[in-house]
């Protein structure tokens, strides 16, 4: 399922049937995986929105930021 997201995050255009054909084998049914692909392009389409319209995150997502590098 992390491969599946990540390409579909990274590069969509990449994704094929096989993507689809690999979480069937790993015991994902149909619903499950218009779930994940779902979640993965709402997250993708939030981002990007932010992103575009220059929304700062909120001061507590950078503090602390050195604990976790």
């Amino acid at each position: 399922m992390l491969d599946y997201t990540s390409k579909l995050t990274r590069r969509p255009w990449d994704m094929g049937e096989e993507d689809v054909e690999n979480l069937r084998t790993t015991g994902f049914d149909d619903r499950a995986i218009l779930d994940i692909a779902q979640i993965v392009a709402y997250y993708a389409y939030v981002n990007r929105i932010a992103d575009g319209l220059g929304v700062a995150l909120e001061p507590y997502w950078s503090e602390g930021k050195e604990d976790y590098d």
